[in-house]
């Protein structure tokens, strides 16, 4: 095997996500706010579980487990495996320590160096293409250990603050413009062997039929999501699905989540702390309930899946932009430069679309445990393109199939709205 780049990239991967630890404390590891939250020692120790469990054990000769035990406590959902620990309960798992976690994490890093250094081995190909599979799935997880943590910080009135600064913002606001697109036979996914890494849930590539179309060229702003809630938006219910309309009323929502007046001030809680809300930004953490209904209110709709990668694909490779923990307004010079652009595709909050989570024709469950990764999960959630300011290196294309429930909340989640 001896494949250096692999093994580049897992530790670069490894490390990645022990830096974003950096700002916390020991009291930090194990929030769990809610049960749809993770703490974030559990994201730390659940994903060397994946690499002992899918590589290591099937595949390195000799291999010693760290602890028995974890087989249960980190995994997540695979049923394949075994039992798995209640997902309400992870909070409770105090002991292994922090430190011992680390070492947990070391044990496993230093056994899948080993592996993937080994020049000659029977199953080379299936270890590669399994541990490509754990750095982006490594991936999802520093994902989830920002929006995750963020959560569980709101919850406490100390507001804290997992990163110095402030959130910098444009002054001046840009104007809605709209990019038009033919339509017609387009292809959309990508081959399971194609051109870099893709999940299965990709693939296969096919074609579909789409009428003209146009997407807005950037993301709805706080300010003109305000409007909505000042004219009562929340309170009618013609602009609402059933069960969206249902869900506002269960759960007493009138604002996005994270929104805030304290003293006749409008916040907004970031990773920054709270901060006074932006106009300009895109706003962020909305449900697709509500980002259905505010498209409803203004006259528009969300695009489908196959409309926005359609349109992303006629667009510039995405670009690596300096970490932001928060989605930062659109800036004026740029948008006026670049006419016919679609902008904040990948850096500022997924998009949700009116697509259901389904499975792409011709789409085959792969067999065992790794099936579990997506296949099971299709059904009853929407999908989301793009991609957000926390969303890790490298870890956003075109074709990328984000997936939630609609009542969701708790991720970087926005609006582009689309027309035709």
């Amino acid at each position: 095997m001896n494949d250096v780049s692999i093994i580049d990239a897992y530790r670069r991967a490894r490390e990645q996500s022990k830096g974003a630890c950096e700002p916390l404390v020991v009291e930090d590891y194990g929030l769990q706010a809610e049960a749809f939250t993770s703490p974030p020692k559990w994201h730390l120790a659940h994903t060397s579980w994946f690499f002992e469990t899918f590589i290591l054990k099937p595949f390195f000769e000799g291999y010693q487990v760290f602890n028995p035990v974890f087989e249960v406590l980190f995994n997540s959902y695979y049923n394949a495996v075994g039992e798995q620990f209640p997902r309400a309960e992870r909070g409770l798992i105090s002991r292994p320590t922090v430190s011992e976690v680390m070492l947990y994490r070391e044990h496993v890093d230093a056994a899948m160096t080993a592996l993937l250094g080994q020049k000659e081995h029977l199953d080379a190909d299936v270890i590669v293409d399994r541990c490509r599979l754990g750095i982006e799935h490594e991936k999802q997880h520093q994902e989830l250990f920002f929006t995750d943590l963020k959560y569980s910080f709101s919850r406490n009135y100390l507001y804290p603050t997992y990163a110095e600064g402030f959130v910098s913002s444009a002054t001046k606001s840009v104007g809605m413009g709209w990019v038009d697109f033919p339509g017609g036979l387009v292809e959309i996914g990508v081959d399971e062997k194609g051109v870099g890494f893709s999940f299965d849930n990709e693939s296969p590539a096919h074609k579909t039929y789409l009428r003209p179309f146009c997407l807005a060229d950037r993301l709805v702003t706080n300010a003109e999501y305000q409007a909505f809630v000042d004219d009562g938006g929340y309170q009618k219910p013609e602009y609402w699905l059933a069960d969206g309309w249902a869900s506002i009323q269960k759960n007493q929502w009138t604002q996005p989540l994270y929104w805030l007046e304290l003293d006749g001030q409008a916040l907004e809680y970031t990773l920054y702390g709270l901060q006074s809300r932006h106009p300009h930004q895109p706003v962020c953490h909305v449900s697709a309930y509500e980002a259905d209904a505010y498209a409803n209110w203004v006259g528009a709709r969300l695009p489908t899946e196959a409309e926005w990668e359609c349109a992303a694909l006629q667009m510039p490779a995405a670009a690596q932009t300096a970490r932001s923990f928060h989605p930062q307004a659109l800036d004026t010079m740029a948008s006026a430069a670049d006419q016919g652009q679609l902008f904040q595709l990948y850096d500022s909050c997924w998009q949700w679309t009116a697509s259901a989570y389904r499975p792409y024709p011709g789409f085959e469950v792969t067999e065992g445990a790794m099936g579990e990764y997506n296949g099971k999960f299709m059904c009853n959630q929407w999908v989301l393109r793009g991609g957000s300011c926390v969303t890790s290196e490298h870890h956003v294309r075109p074709s990328y199939r984000n997936f939630f429930y609609p009542d969701d909340r708790w991720q970087f989640t926005g609006i582009r709205l689309a027309k035709k």
